[in-house]
């Protein structure tokens, strides 16, 4: 992988998380903290419609110069970034499914290392609005539907599917008539190919390097139809599979050159 195509798959990442974290400084500046000072940033991110309509997306020579990578106007708040960093990792409570499933987690887990550089800042769009439903839902960091260049910081759109989206290819078990405003919960991308899985079991297919959508089909029609996760990988033999699982407690298996299912695995 080329450095440009090595920063723009970071940034692409990174950018989710940096979005993210944007909003849950929003989300948990309302309800998360307390006290005085808390008040005085609630009432200062409101006045400034929290920065988002102000200020342009951060590059890395603004970066340089220590201004935050996030554009939050900490010069213009009553507390510190550090400050508010602290109170949130003091205070800030995790869901969890399994209780104290964390602290056991937590003891497998190595510190890292401060001080070394693990990834050189380029840029950080708040232009690119997350659409995110489901706040368990993590996979979705592959990308967004729009591609970002770290370059130029310039996006362009991918796949849409506010709309009607159907297929331009035919394949067995393909629906011809596709899908309409599909929320989307689960997303892969590799190797010039993209899958993106529903709230309601869609599937998706796409070449990016071709237009329109190839394939799109429903695995389930379980009340609990949900794809949770999307993998892109070659089998043994080569050939290239993704793997979707869903709230239906089954797990399918695609050959992606004949957009088939392959394999079908159902757990209790």
């Amino acid at each position: 992988m080329s450095r440009e195509k090595g920063r723009q798959a970071i940034h692409w990442k990174l950018n989710c998380g940096i979005v993210d974290e944007m909003e849950d400084v929003q989300d948990d500046v309302g309800g998360e903290l307390r006290g005085r000072e808390l008040a005085s940033l609630e009432s200062d991110a409101h006045e400034s419609d929290y920065v988002n309509s102000e200020v342009d997306d951060t590059t890395d020579a603004q970066a340089s110069r220590a201004e935050d990578t996030q554009g939050i106007p900490w010069d213009r708040l009553s507390i510190t970034r550090e400050k508010y960093r602290q109170t949130r990792l003091e205070q800030y409570k995790n869901y969890e499914n399994i209780p104290n499933s964390g602290e056991g987690t937590g003891k497998d887990c190595n510190i890292s290392e401060k001080g070394s550089l693990y990834y050189e800042f380029q840029c950080n769009t708040r232009s690119v609005k997350p659409t995110i439903l489901h706040f368990q839902l993590r996979n979705l960091c592959h990308i967004f539907l729009s591609f970002l260049s770290s370059s130029s910081c310039e996006a362009s759109e991918v796949l849409n599917v506010s709309g009607h989206v159907t297929p331009s290819e035919k394949h067995p078990g393909s629906l011809l008539e596709g899908f309409t405003q599909t929320q989307v919960s689960s997303l892969a991308v590799k190797d010039k190919l993209l899958v993106a899985g529903g709230f309601q079991g869609e599937l998706i297919f796409k070449h990016l390097d071709q237009p329109g959508v190839s394939f799109c089909s429903r695995t389930t029609d379980d009340d609990n139809a949900i794809t949770n996760a999307i993998e892109i990988y070659d089998n043994p033999s080569g050939a290239a599979h993704f793997t979707a699982s869903s709230n239906d407690c089954g797990v399918r298996d695609f050959d992606m050159e004949t957009l088939q299912l392959s394999k079908h695995f159902r757990f209790p």
